[in-house]
């Protein structure tokens, strides 16, 4: 009998039990931009470990969506500009920097509709969220630093590095040509060091305020003397004539200390981890981190030697993940709000520029954060203004979809093609939605647009009012949680 027992717990222990429906809305949701049925329905076979394993060794180091043309360009320098203007006259040289001025403005709105594009195309939405992530983290923006080009080429150091090394982001993001021009070390030499750089990479970069003293930053930012770069080729140099080669005191070290030695005694202080998982706690569960499951993250994040994988694998199988508290308690940034409901109707996007100015609107201006500490996120989304914006731009979204919204479900499994429906899953599943009366109906489209019941109340009297349904559930308040 005990033999029998035993047998049982080991069968029973050895099964790879499927996820609930809800689980895995939430997992997709808070790892992407909204889930859709069919996405929904192809990880529902999995084990929760098996789905969280698929989302984080499916993300891509590079885009899909082709770059903007002039990437392969060189940028220009002012002072290759000067050098022009010296053979012009006054007039000439003026009407040629309006020129360079309104290239570079339309490259930037190519770079933003591109970025868009890509996080609404990507196969890999998790890629973009930590992208979007790290470029909130290590914040430049295009105003600061007048290079488009620079601007691309950081952010698609975030996406290689999505995943990656931390440390190794680090030391690349310190010589970065656009962080250069952002914060001013372009400036930073031995005569006369700019601390811009330095304290950024103490307050917002690694420890967080109140980590560090006045003192650190003085000679961290000598350590960082002479880190520029060639604004012609977007290369970082390091101008030896400008680097004050001598000791630095620095948290209580002594040496002769580049930017290098620098980056590596911060990264051996264990609030670095700390400080990081925070904020990956904010990201992804809520906004009011425990500080003892963040304790437990940030020694994952250390004993891997400040690999992100690990981490990121750590907190979405944490039980304050998957905790039901925790589900609906965010509000989606506007960039959420846009690609998710983009993604998830499927809706087709002719002119993604008209989505920069959508989500300026709603606050979020990507490539252009407000300042150096990027966008604060949590409820500062919502004000009285932003939130008519965002009424407004999802009515506009469904004007004319009657027919699309109707046959919402069966087209989500049509969107790659009627070889989908040949994948059993997706067959049985839709025989189950077209078997649902009415009420059923309302409910399962609760069930996948929404995190939490709806504020409103809601009835579907006929199938034929898919389209109705769908228009109301998206227009609850609940829609813009996560």
């Amino acid at each position: 009998m005990n033999q029998i027992l035993l047998l049982t717990i080991l069968f029973l222990g050895s099964i790879v039990f499927a996820m609930e429906y809800e689980e895995a809305r939430h997992l997709l949701n808070r790892t992407g931009f909204g889930a859709t049925p069919s996405e929904i329905d192809q990880i529902l076979p999995l084990s929760y470990e098996e789905a969280v394993g698929l989302i984080i060794n499916n993300m891509n180091s590079s885009p899909q969506t082709p770059s903007p043309d002039w990437v392969d360009e060189s940028s220009v320098s002012r002072k290759n500009l000067k050098n022009l203007a010296r053979f012009m006259s006054k007039e000439q040289a003026e009407a040629y920097r309006k020129k360079i001025r309104r290239k570079g403005r339309e490259q930037g709105m190519e770079l933003k509709a591109w970025w868009f594009q890509e996080m609404i195309q990507t196969k890999s939405p998790l890629t973009e969220k930590m992208t979007l992530f790290w470029h909130n983290h290590f914040t430049s923006s295009l105003k600061k630093v007048k290079s488009p080009l620079l601007i691309y080429r950081q952010n698609s150091l975030f996406r290689q590095h999505a995943k990656g090394s931390f440390r190794t982001l680090v030391h690349l993001i310190a010589k970065d040509p656009a962080m250069i021009f952002y914060l001013d070390n372009q400036t930073n030499r031995k005569s006369k060091p700019n601390e811009n750089f330095a304290r950024e990479l103490l307050e917002l970069f690694t420890l967080g305020e109140g980590n560090y003293t006045e003192k650190d930053i003085k000679e961290a930012a000598r350590a960082f003397t002479g880190w520029m770069s060639n604004r012609q080729k977007g290369d970082f140099v390091f101008n030896q004539q400008q680097h004050d080669f001598g000791t630095k005191n620095f948290m209580g070290r002594e040496g002769d200390f580049g930017g290098e030695e620098i980056i590596d005694i911060v990264l051996e202080n264990p609030q670095v981890s700390r400080y990081i998982c925070r904020k990956l706690w904010r990201e992804f569960i809520s906004d009011d981190p425990e500080e003892s499951e963040v304790d437990k993250f940030a020694q994952v994040f250390r004993e891997s030697n400040y690999e992100i994988a690990p981490v990121l694998r750590t907190i979405l199988l944490s039980q304050a993940f998957r905790s039901k508290k925790n589900r609906g308690v965010q509000i989606k940034s506007p960039t959420e709000l846009i690609v998710g409901t983009i993604r998830l109707f499927n809706i087709e996007i002719t002119q993604y520029r008209q989505l920069i100015q959508y989500s300026r609107q709603l606050g979020q201006d990507l490539f252009d954060p407000p300042n150096v500490k990027g966008w604060p996120g949590g409820k500062t989304w919502i004000t009285s203004t932003t939130l008519l914006a965002r009424q407004q731009l999802l009515q506009r979204s469904l004007r004319g979809m009657d027919m699309f919204l109707e046959r919402f479900w069966i087209l989500d499994y049509l969107k790659e093609g009627p070889e989908m429906l040949e994948n059993p899953q997706h067959k049985e599943a839709l025989h189950r939605w077209i078997e649902l009366s009415p009420g059923e109906r309302l409910a399962k489209l609760h069930l996948v647009l929404l995190p939490t019941p709806p504020v409103n109340e809601m009835s579907l009297e006929m199938n034929d009012e898919i389209a109705q349904a769908i228009g109301e559930i998206i227009l609850d308040p609940a829609y813009q949680l996560k």
